[in-house]
Formats: structure tokens, sequence, C-alpha cells
């Protein structure tokens, strides 16, 4: 049996990615953990894992933080990068903090068990879109610990609440139901967000909210 941790500061995406690995008899869901702090005590009480898939933006320790400590002390452990971000910081940091893989949280069943397998197997599984942006960071290499420019960006208390519920990988109407609103409110929140924010996207927004320390 392959023993999996999962860890994911959010309950029903932890319940999706058991749903997918369900599917699949020579697995084992051995621990699940809420954030990088969490796995790490877990691990020091029984580190009989094999491979762990890790979420990246979690409170107290996020995933890259985790990944690298967890390296040092469990080195045999295999850890997949499991998130909604394909940003070119996030793959490059997580790489540098020793993560096996990177796999979107939209991979289905399928992919995921073949990812893990081949992840154990000592390869190094991608989604295809990470595996080129991975490519084009090696042709042309970024300093990601000099670019901290930051902007003067005001966004409300509850844009706010929004976006971090977004950067989740939350729907719309998970969103609504979270914070007690209609998902057309919901909408209007996003749509002034992406204004104050000058961007076209969700992805593009989370990541300049992260780079101006909204979230």
């Amino acid at each position: 049996m392959i023993k999996i941790a999962i860890v994911d500061d959010n309950s029903f995406l932890i319940k999706t990615i058991e749903e997918k690995l369900s599917f699949f008899e020579d697995f084992v869901i051995k621990l699940t953990a809420v954030n990088g702090e969490d796995i790490i005590e877990k691990l020091e009480k029984s580190h009989a894992v094999d491979l762990i898939l890790m979420d990246i933006e979690m409170p107290k320790m996020n995933g890259i933080d985790a990944t690298y400590q967890i390296k040092q002390k469990f080195p045999q452990i295999k850890i997949i990068m499991l998130t909604v971000f394909d940003n070119d910081e996030n793959i490059f940091k997580s790489i540098k903090a020793g993560a096996d893989g990177y796999l979107l949280k939209e991979v289905n069943p399928k992919d995921l068990q073949q990812g893990i397998i081949d992840t154990l197997n000592g390869g190094a599984t991608m989604t295809p879109s990470i595996a080129l942006k991975t490519l084009k960071l090696f042709r042309n290499p970024i300093d990601f610990e000099n670019t901290t420019t930051q902007e003067d960006i005001q966004l409300t208390a509850r844009e706010i609440e929004v976006l971090e519920q977004l950067s989740k990988g939350l729907k719309y109407h998970l969103i609504a139901d979270n914070l007690y609103l209609s998902v057309g409110t919901i909408r209007k929140h996003i749509e002034n967000i992406y204004s104050k924010l000058q961007v076209h996207n969700k992805l593009e927004a989370i990541q300049k909210a992260k780079n101006n320390k909204l979230i």
C-alpha cells in the first residue's frame, strides 16, 4: 500500500482529493493536516508516509516552507505540490525547497494516480503547463528574491475576505455561502477587486495581492 498524507487548510478540498484517490485500492490516506506546522508535528510522531500532497497557501506555515523543513528531516518522503496556483514564483520556490512534483488541483484522478506512481519511482511529475513554465524559468531565470516592489492599493475588508476565499480555489457559490452573500454580490466585489488591482483574471489578482501583502 502507498501511504499518503494530504495537507490543505480547506477541508472541502481535502475531501475532494480523498475522493480522487479512493478509486485506487493501492492508496491509503495515513494523515491529513491543515497547515505546514500541523503536518510537521504529525510526522514527528509518525513519519510512516511515502508521499505528501501539499497545498501552498496556508496559514501559520505555507507549503513551500513546510516542504523545505520536511525534506531536511525526512528526505525519503516524496512531496507533490497540489495547488490552484501556477505562477512562476511558486514553481521556482517549490522546486528550490525540494518538491518532487507540481500538479494543479484540477488534475483528474487517473493523472493524479500516475503522477504519484511516477514520483515514487524517481520521476518528477508536473502538469504540462507547469512543465512549460519550468522550462521557461530555466531559460530566463528571474531573481524572485529581489522583486518586492509594492504598490499603494486600497481594498475594503470585505474585498480582502472575498479575495482570501478566492485564493483557496473556491467557486463563487461557495464563497457566497461562506460569507452569507449572494453570488451576484460576490461577482460585483470581484469586479471591483480586478479594477483596483488592474488585473484581468483570478490568478493575477491573487498574485498581485500577495505581492502587496494584502492577503
